[in-house]
């Protein structure tokens, strides 16, 4: 029985490669607020860019996903 893998390739390869994007978003994210952890308005400014994109993000989803 032949059996034709390659989407199943092409979705362990993707994922793998979301998988390396949050790893590096979060080391990256971890190494910068260790950076600004003495700096409270530093630190504040990014929190609020964070926010601001999870708003952003937050928004895309819900705009874009079908009412059931």
């Amino acid at each position: 029985m032949a059996t034709d893998l390659g989407p199943l390739t092409a979705e362990v390869t993707r994922n793998t490669e979301v998988d390396g994007s949050a790893i590096a978003l979060l080391n990256g994210l971890s190494a910068k607020i260790a950076e600004l952890k003495n700096d409270p308005v530093a630190l504040q400014a990014l929190a609020d860019q964070l926010k601001a994109s999870s708003d952003s993000l937050a928004a895309a989803v819900v705009a874009n996903t079908p009412a059931a």
